[in-house]
């Protein structure tokens, strides 16, 4: 088994850390802060919890007022980045949560340190808080990054307004109007690196979600500008794509048709235990004369703890079927425990979806391990 992200926090971290914390604040003390990290709950934290506790301590352990500790703090990660050959891991995500917990009421000298840190760990929670408090400054900053030299900032001014970021602050003004990531977006949507691409198009998946209308109209309008635009707008719209949502179906030209004919759906491993997977397979049959785009998915049909089913979609392939083709398909879903989904045991259901119409609906149950 993977050893868990929390577990970064280690010992062996902390010695490295204090050892860099001792060069700019003289009054620190470094066992009082090992003994403050190391406290009775700390072994039953998780990675968030263990970064806002971090930060906690740091700021307990450092100068009285936030100016003088945000100085501190930007010249360690610069001691860290020259000196150490050290790039910003996830142990360095207490760096950015400090300025989320104890900068919102400094805000120039907090936006011009997160333009710094997140070259080195992203600032995309950090920068939530101040976008809810000072929406049309902070968000004005944010199309300003969107020209920055380095592509980690102009990422930052893409990921830090999504509306729907996982595991992050919700920014409600933005789901329900989001005209001011827009311009953002725009400035990005064919920029230079991959990593501000991707995020670009996270964000119109988010804002897919809420408003599918603004979305549909930013594919028709970038459709063709380059590769690079086509693949943004493509993955921005995986959402609309799972709901087969009848304008992007046929923008992308995935309308449905007769002539697609999903046969012998066959479920292996009717009786499925948690930790080990399900096995399935079906034919596709292209029975027209023509070759014939075809998105393939499947629709698991997850037991919810009420007795009620709750379906998720998932991708196949979306390719082009020879006309007069028939292809067998086999696929595997695991059902390994993982800490995001919580399996319930009982009856499941599986079905095929071609071009996004759904067919064929069988059943499987899952059993406890």
């Amino acid at each position: 088994m993977a050893e868990p992200f929390k577990n970064l926090f280690s010992r062996a971290f902390f010695e490295f850390f204090t050892d860099v914390v001792e060069q700019y604040v003289p009054s620190f003390e470094r066992d009082l802060f090992m003994e403050q990290i190391f406290d009775r709950e700390w072994d039953n934290k998780e990675l968030k919890a263990r970064a806002r506790h971090v930060s906690m301590v740091l700021k307990d352990n450092m100068f009285e007022d936030y100016p003088r500790n945000l100085e501190a703090i930007l010249k360690m990660i610069r001691f860290i980045r020259k000196n150490k050959n050290r790039k910003g891991g996830i142990e360095s995500m207490f760096f950015p949560d400090f300025i989320e917990c104890f900068g919102l009421d400094h805000y120039q000298i907090s936006i011009e340190a997160m333009e710094e840190i997140t070259m080195y760990f992203s600032c995309e929670f950090a920068i939530r808080p101040f976008i809810l408090k000072y929406p049309e400054k902070t968000m004005q900053q944010m199309l300003l990054w969107a020209s920055h030299h380095h592509p980690l900032v102009r990422r930052l001014s893409t990921e830090g307004c999504r509306p729907r970021l996982p595991w992050a602050m919700s920014l409600p003004f933005l789901k329900k109007d989001p005209s001011p990531v827009l311009a953002i977006l725009e400035k990005l949507k064919n920029d230079a690196a991959e990593t501000v691409r991707r995020s670009v198009a996270n964000n119109l998946n988010d804002i897919a979600k809420d408003n599918p209308e603004v979305v549909i109209g930013i594919v028709k309008k970038w459709q063709g500008i380059s590769k690079e635009t086509d693949w943004v707008v493509k993955h921005g719209s995986r959402t609309l794509l799972k709901q087969a949502n009848p304008a992007i179906m046929e923008i992308f030209g995935l309308s449905a048709t007769t002539d697609i004919k999903v046969t012998d759906f066959t479920i292996e491993s009717p009786l499925v235990k948690i930790g080990s997977s399900l096995i399935f397979s079906f034919k596709v049959a292209n029975n027209s004369k023509k070759d014939q785009l075809i998105r393939l998915e499947y629709g698991l049909y997850y037991l919810k703890a009420n007795g009620s089913l709750a379906r998720k979609v998932f991708k196949i392939s979306e390719k082009i079927y020879p006309a007069g083709s028939e292809t067998m398909v086999v696929r595997k879903q695991s059902f390994k425990i993982i800490t995001t989904r919580v399996f319930h045991p009982g009856l499941h259901k599986l079905s095929i979806i071609t071009n996004g119409q759904e067919s064929i609906l069988k059943e499987f149950s899952l059993n406890p391990e």
